[in-house]
């Protein structure tokens, strides 16, 4: 089985790429934002063809069950930045690109395996939104969560990755390790704090997923 997993940041591919040496893991990077996540899975869909691809790197998270170092897995995605209007379909969903799923659902049994993980660590499966902006404000976190208040996770890439898979038809998930909680952080001093302290161990679950489904 072949694997494919994306990350946004040199720093996240560090923590990666130091876990994996089997050749049918590949771990790649694909840049910050929905247009370079969507470029590096197509790349890595045309090069790799991966039987499934994983979205793995921070998030910030929403929830008052869910702490810093906690993972989530997505159930489904969508964009918390995306609204086509109601001129030509009145249908069409906020956070929907026009003719496309409103939420692509991650791979049931990717997802049933992530639900079955006994790593140490605690996994929320839930909602995880997509947007072209760094969350680093209470006001802006509150702006997402009044239009999505399931979410349990809001990122930068995860939900253009799945619409690439969904295209291709290559299986996806997510995995997301909090690293802020924008609700109750001021300037992002959280998401700083994770790198500078605890994200060594951060991204193991990945790994323990993996060697799951091998």
């Amino acid at each position: 089985m072949k694997i494919g997993i994306i990350v946004a940041m040199d720093k996240e591919l560090q923590q990666l790429q130091q876990l994996f040496s089997d050749s049918n893991v590949m771990v790649r990077k694909c840049g910050i934002g929905k247009v370079n996540a969507a470029l590096g899975a197509q790349q890595m869909i045309n090069e790799f063809h991966p039987d499934c691809i994983i979205s793995s790197g921070c998030a910030g998270g929403n929830g008052d069950d869910i702490k810093i170092q906690d993972i989530i897995v997505s159930t489904e995605l969508c964009y918390h930045d995306v609204y086509c209007g109601t001129a030509i379909d009145d249908t069409t969903q906020y956070g929907q690109v026009q003719g496309l799923p409103a939420r692509y659902q991650a791979d049931h049994q990717l997802l049933e395996k992530a639900k079955e993980l006994n790593c140490g660590v605690k996994v929320h499966p839930g909602l995880i939104v997509t947007g072209d902006w760094f969350v680093d404000t209470k006001e802006k976190m509150r702006s997402i969560i009044d239009l999505f208040p399931e979410a349990k996770a809001v990122d930068m890439e995860s939900c253009a990755i799945a619409q690439t898979c969904y295209i291709n038809k290559v299986p996806f998930i997510s995995f997301r390790v909090v690293s802020d909680m924008p609700l109750y952080d001021t300037d992002a001093s959280q998401y700083h704090d994770f790198w500078a302290t605890v994200a060594e161990h951060s991204f193991q679950v990945t790994k323990t997923f993996v060697e799951s489904i091998i």
